[in-house]
């Protein structure tokens, strides 16, 4: 690569990184900016009741300011239910087990964690998650990224 070609390149990419960083700061209606630190009050928070009696209560959603998508939320399942069949999605996830058992299957490879346990989806990995003890499991997500 001659200088000319190398010039070009740095340039090139210079605005490229302007314009991600610029759409990372923007946010939109459906993703807003997260740029200030704040406190999430579980008592504050609305609660949604879906079918079988599973319950979500959605934290936070919105873009970071370095381009990332993040979402993170709290789900609660009763004995014997999944919050949805098994699928696959662009971004990752953890799941953070609080209290009862879930059973987490990674692409066909299933394994039982309590209190304490942490998942982690890769990108386009096809899992599902099921409550398998005799109490509610609960647990948060945190999906990083976008998709």
């Amino acid at each position: 690569m001659n200088r000319r070609e190398m010039m070009i390149a740095v340039s090139a990419s210079a605005l490229l990184g302007k314009g991600l960083v610029a759409e990372a700061k923007t946010g939109s209606a459906a993703e807003p900016l997260l740029k200030d630190s704040k406190v999430y009050q579980f008592e504050d928070l609305p609660r949604v009741h879906l079918a079988h009696g599973q319950e979500d209560q959605v934290v936070l959603q919105g873009a970071l300011a370095t381009g990332e998508g993040l979402e993170v939320h709290e789900t609660t399942l009763p004995p014997g239910q999944m919050p949805h069949l098994a699928h696959r999605h662009i971004h990752s996830e953890l799941m953070l087990v609080r209290s009862g058992l879930l059973e987490f299957d990674n692409d066909g490879t299933k394994t039982v964690a309590g209190p304490g346990g942490v998942f982690f989806v890769g990108s386009n990995v096809l899992h599902a998650v099921k409550c398998v003890g005799d109490v509610a499991a609960n647990y948060y997500v945190v999906a990083i990224g976008r998709g």
